[in-house]
């Protein structure tokens, strides 16, 4: 009975696991949505799919992130008598100049339909801007 309470203890907080250790010789890439009810995921480095969704880890030099965000379109911003409507979006930014060590943070948001995002480095400073590859009503 003891090792069953155990077990299942260990069982509970492997699943409280947080983010990994940066790896030094690689940039890492912290994922952060604009608002608090929606969702934004990792989904592939270079067209080839991520292990962990919650970030990005890549090797120094050029590489293309791809997302995943899902987002609300408030009334608002649809009409009269509109009910929310959510929408499920992949966005793609690239970078060239990527440096082993380095930590970035990959920022998305909507404005109505229009989901954003943006790759800043270090600093704060803008480095890149994500382009829209599709979108869906959910």
């Amino acid at each position: 009975m003891r090792a069953l309470i155990l077990s299942g203890g260990l069982l509970t907080l492997a699943g409280c696991a947080g983010l990994p250790q940066p790896d030094p010789t690689q940039a890492w890439i912290d994922l952060t949505p604009h608002a608090k009810d929606t969702a934004l995921q990792a989904l592939e480095v270079d067209e080839k799919a991520t292990l962990d969704k919650r970030y990005f880890e890549v090797p120094p030099g050029s590489h293309e992130l791809t997302v995943r965000y899902q987002f609300a379109v408030e009334p608002s911003n649809i009409g009269p008598d509109a009910q929310t409507l959510w929408r499920d979006c992949q966005l793609s930014v690239k970078y060239t100049d990527f440096n082993a060590g380095g930590r970035y943070q990959l920022q998305a948001g909507n404005i109505g339909f229009r989901p954003w995002a943006k790759l800043y480095d270090e600093q704060r400073k803008v480095v890149g801007q994500a382009r829209p590859t599709g979108c869906q009503g959910t």
